[in-house]
């Protein structure tokens, strides 16, 4: 399919946390996500994203600098807004920091980052990582609350959640599908008015992609647990190039 001039080309994010969870549950070395990144680069991805959480059950501190060595693709670390993971930041410099909420217990991130009740807090992160040249992203909620409270922060960047979105889609509940999609459309272009770049992502697979895609103003997909998993069965070069081909289709 050719691209709507009005609509631009779609980045897409591989998270790959997931190659390191399947590697930490051995012990050793194999899988290395740091392969995967190489993989990713090899077949048009635009970007790696990787979390590196408080109790590091997947992504290990030694694995970031191997990974931006490894190649020329942007690295956005997800982070949590402590201390730490801000001292770790700083001293990789990656391309871009999504800050994202964590709690040990959860298996996966389950909602956007309070950014308008956390403000007081995240403001002296916020303004170290845009100090040092890391572009910072907000995980936040399709929600009017939080794009305002990204805007006051002065972050250029806001990631959509889009986990109720997937829920939804795989319950089959239409109704719900639809005043989802509504809820990110509309806080996709509101944040394009106000200068903030959109981009989505949480539970996304082959299926449920391509309405997400067609939203015009989002600029950027992050995917990882969906397209680790197909990579068991298809391999990652092919679920990469896959999933950039519905991406593009819907543009």
């Amino acid at each position: 399919m050719s691209q709507n001039p009005l609509s631009p080309a779609l980045r897409l994010g591989v998270n790959i946390d997931h190659v390191a969870t399947i590697r930490n549950a051995r012990g050793g070395d194999h899988p290395d996500p740091v392969r995967a990144a190489e993989i990713v680069a090899s077949v048009g991805g635009d970007g790696i994203t990787a979390h590196l959480r408080e109790d590091r059950r997947h992504i290990r501190d030694e694995d970031l600098a191997r990974i931006q060595d490894a190649t020329d693709l942007p690295l956005n670390l997800e982070m949590a807004a402590t201390r730490e993971m801000l001292d770790i930041a700083l001293r990789h410099k990656p391309h871009a920091a999504c800050i994202v909420p964590e709690k040990r217990e959860e298996r996966t991130t389950e909602g956007g980052l309070d950014a308008a009740g956390l403000h007081n807090s995240l403001v002296p992160i916020v303004d170290q990582l845009r100090e040092a040249g890391i572009r910072v992203s907000l995980f936040i909620e399709a929600d009017e609350r939080q794009l305002d409270a990204a805007l006051r922060l002065g972050a250029p960047v806001v990631e959509f959640h889009t986990g109720e979105y997937a829920h939804a889609a795989l319950d089959g509940d239409s109704e719900k599908v639809a005043s989802e999609l509504k809820r990110i459309s509309d806080m996709a272009a509101l944040a394009a008015k106000n200068g903030i770049e959109p981009h989505a992502g949480h539970g996304l697979t082959f299926e449920n992609v391509q309405p997400i895609a067609a939203i015009p103003q989002i600029a950027e997909l992050n995917i990882g647990h969906y397209l680790i998993g197909e990579a068991v069965f298809t391999g990652l070069e092919a679920a990469i190039r896959r999933m950039r081909d519905l991406m593009d289709a819907a543009r």
